[in-house]
């Protein structure tokens, strides 16, 4: 990846809707699981494209939205794993992480309708 993902171009007005803008924050947070899940992202990559403070503002101040706030606070907390944590123990809490990453982005499209 060459440029930052921001949330605020991406997001600003989907049809004027709150509930598309968040069911399309959970879809592009799938896609960004997937990516480290995979090994086609990693994480220094996500903390600098995806997880930064632009794009965590924007979900605070814009998406307003407790499980969209707390999908990101488990992104920025994937390096500090790495930090803290021997590898083998960063390794298993990366994949619970992950986990937990996946299924509130499932709570959030669940409570959504993407249709127009």
């Amino acid at each position: 990846m060459k440029n930052r993902i921001d949330l605020a171009k991406l997001l600003p007005d989907v049809n004027g809707d709150i509930d598309r803008r968040l069911g399309l924050f959970a879809l592009i947070n799938l896609g960004v699981v997937e990516l480290l899940a995979n090994g086609r992202l990693s994480v220094d990559d996500v903390m600098q494209y995806f997880f930064h403070a632009d794009n965590c503002q924007y979900v605070r101040k814009k998406l307003r939205d407790r499980i969209a706030d707390k999908i990101m606070s488990h992104g920025v907390q994937l390096q500090d794993l790495f930090d803290v944590l021997p590898e083998h123990k960063a390794q298993q809490e990366f994949q619970r992480e992950l986990a937990s990453i996946r299924s509130l982005c499932l709570q959030l499209l669940d409570q959504r309708l993407l249709v127009a």
